[in-house]
């Protein structure tokens, strides 16, 4: 019997994190950030200082890249080379670096793979850009999440690990990112034809999921 899977794409901010893990534990299945992938290919680039945009050079770097995800007490960790990451992903240089390199096609044509194995193992709720449209196109049922830029910034903002910024400058950076994910030629952030759109600006993650019950 095929695994159940349920994709949550939308843009930065949106509260795909909170809501995927509420749904994900709600249906006693597992939860995969695949942004943390993207962030994952940028953390290691920064470490090993990869040039990215030397073609020959990013295909080396990907050809030696080891990216896993583990089901750990807390939740899913990622490790790279086992070595858990985690915890550094998710500085503002590292997001607008995922950003960037996500839009190669080599990078993501790399984690595909990795993405569609996990989906193979277990019933799954998959959150990111382009689940629905082009990781998983027969998902049993596609979300399209979505909310103001300014509220969506403001949870940014509040989110972040590294030193303060001013937040116009947290919400100038999200909206170029909006643009650039959405403008881009590989696998631009658009909702799929047959995604359910929620509007998070208003509601509670717990409010989000109630909602997407009615569709499960």
């Amino acid at each position: 019997m095929p695994h159940r899977i349920i994709t949550i794409d939308g843009p930065a901010g949106a509260g795909k994190t909170t809501v995927s893990t509420l749904l994900a534990q709600d249906l006693g299945c597992i939860r995969v950030d695949t942004g943390a992938l993207y962030r994952g290919v940028a953390h290691e680039i920064m470490q090993q200082n990869i040039d990215w945009e030397n073609d020959a050079a990013l295909k080396n770097f990907l050809s030696t890249l080891d990216l896993q995800f583990q089901l750990e007490k807390d939740g899913l960790r990622l490790f790279s080379s086992g070595k858990d990451i985690t915890s550094h992903i998710r500085t503002s240089r590292i997001t607008m670096l995922a950003s960037a390199v996500s839009a190669n096609p080599a990078v993501r044509s790399a984690l595909l793979a990795l993405q569609r194995s996990i989906s193979q193992q277990q019933d799954a709720v998959f959150e990111g850009r382009d689940m629905g449209t082009v990781v998983f196109p027969d998902a049993f049922v596609k979300f399209f999440l979505f909310a103001d830029l300014s509220i969506r910034a403001r949870r940014r903002y509040d989110e972040m690990q590294d030193a303060p910024k001013d937040f116009s400058c947290v919400m100038a950076e999200m909206e170029k990112r909006d643009t650039d994910d959405a403008q881009r030629t590989q696998a631009p952030l658009k909702p799929a034809s047959d995604a359910i759109h929620i509007d998070a600006s208003f509601l509670t993650p717990r409010q989000v999921v109630d909602k997407m019950h009615t569709y499960l």
